[in-house]
């Protein structure tokens, strides 16, 4: 092609060329973050004007070189525009067209709802429940802060960049940040329920530099909305939870036996009916043992002092007894159930399978048969090794005796605690009628010599 037709046909395009006066961008969408201007083989008119509204930005870019950014408000362009004065340079030779580059529009307002979750289960260590894993999902927000940083960092030469785009990245990073501030945190898992906006807040402000830096992205929001364990974890803390909303686990047993004892007399024929016999029976001697100690049964000694604390549930909900007072009310209450667990078991156990608690418990009470001559009567005696068994008085005293600075307690019906062998009459005297007698007095003076 010759000179002439060269300019020819720069002129012929130039005469195509649609000028414009006013570039902006009106956005209809709700995850366009980034929209090129179409201006190819389109002139920019100087003198024309650039339109930027609130929440948005935008960047002139030419021959690979990045203008300053343009912020919301209205800007004349033409060469006098220090910014942009480089897309004029070719006008002079008036060989090619007088725009050479493109305009970035940037969306800077928040994006909200974009959705956030971990698609595998994340394994941590949890003081209470030992190694779990759980799973989790929210949802978070950002814009963009740096668009120079977003533009060359993230879209490149795309000419229409969304939300879409890019949210994978941001979740994956997202996740990872999540996991390691729940396991840094310590919180335990039942816990955590409480602690959602704290440890949003505390990965937002965590991770909030990184994205700056890395996307020119602001992360302005962070909401943990739920965490859940394994179903079969999940149904074992159910149990749990139902086993504290009951409480008294001796009362629901009975309560229960009572509606089984009405469903049986309901039927109209029974199909066993000694088996019906003997569950009514069972069921009465468990409900007539319980009124029986509501009614004031029979007394039983109190625990000895001291011991270890345990986890119980039964009689009055749970709490955290010594083996003493888990005694105490199991003797309190023989029908009802008393469950005990302690850190390190695998169940909650029965108190007849702990040692140290079916030792405090006294036997069931029973007629006691006359004391002996002499002896005066028995005594609930717990000596200096914990153990707890009815002795006579006689040889409580031979005890007590025998090792007069030892730890000697006793108790009986009508006592309030445990009181030490030697304040108790009974006990006291048989040891002054054991101690031996004392020495003769002196003899007297001589007698007088007869009188002469």
């Amino acid at each position: 092609m010759s000179l002439w037709d060269s300019i020819k046909k720069t002129a012929t395009d130039h005469a195509k060329a649609q000028f414009l006066d006013v570039i902006e961008w009106l956005d209809e969408t709700r995850d366009t973050i980034v929209y090129r201007f179409p201006v190819f083989n389109q002139a920019i008119q100087d003198g024309g004007r650039l339109v930027v509204r609130e929440g948005q930005s935008a960047v002139f870019i030419s021959e690979g070189k990045m203008s300053e950014v343009f912020g919301p408000g209205t800007y004349e362009l033409s060469t006098r525009t220090k910014a942009i004065a480089g897309f004029f340079e070719t006008i002079k030779y008036a060989l090619n067209y007088p725009y050479k580059g493109d305009i970035y529009f940037v969306n800077t307002r928040q994006f909200t709802d974009q959705k956030w979750g971990t698609p595998n289960p994340v394994m941590m260590h949890d003081k209470e429940i030992g190694p779990v894993r759980i799973r989790a999902f929210g949802s978070y927000a950002y814009k963009i802060a740096d668009p120079a940083t977003f533009l060359r960092e993230i879209v490149g030469t795309s000419g229409l960049f969304t939300t879409a785009e890019i949210n994978g990245q941001l979740k994956r990073k997202l996740v990872s940040g999540f996991a390691d501030t729940l396991g840094e945190s310590e919180i335990p898992v039942l816990r955590v329920v409480a602690n959602y906006m704290d440890l949003g807040d505390a990965l937002r402000e965590r991770l909030s530099q990184w994205f700056q830096d890395s996307y020119g992205i602001a992360l302005t929001d962070f909401v943990i909305e739920n965490i859940s364990l394994p179903p079969e974890v999940e149904k074992m803390l159910d149990k749990r939870s139902s086993m504290g909303l009951l409480g008294d686990m001796g009362k629901y047993t009975q309560f229960q036996a009572a509606e089984a004892i009405g469903k049986m007399a309901e039927r109209p024929g029974a199909a066993n009916p000694m088996m019906d016999a003997g569950m009514g029976l069972a069921m009465g001697q468990v409900m007539g043992g319980a009124f029986a100690g509501s009614m004031g049964g029979p007394a039983t000694p109190p625990p000895p002092p001291g011991g270890a604390r345990l986890h119980y549930n039964g009689a009055g909900g749970q709490a955290q007894l010594t083996p003493q007072e888990i005694a105490q009310r199991v003797a309190a209450d023989r029908a009802g159930t008393h469950h005990v667990w302690s850190p390190g078991w695998p169940a909650w156990k029965s108190w007849n399978e702990v040692p140290e608690i079916a030792g405090l418990v006294p036997p069931p009470p029973t007629a006691a048969p006359p004391p002996p001559p002499g002896a005066g009567g028995t005594l609930h005696y717990s000596g200096a090794d914990g153990s707890q068994r009815e002795l006579p008085v006689g040889e409580i005293a031979r005890l007590v005796a025998a090792d007069p600075g030892g730890r000697h307690l006793v108790w009986k019906t009508g006592m309030a605690g445990w009181t030490p062998a030697a304040d108790v009459p009974e006990v006291a005297a048989q040891l002054a009628a054991a101690a031996p007698p004392p020495p003769p007095p002196p003899m007297g003076p001589p007698p007088l010599p007869p009188k002469g």
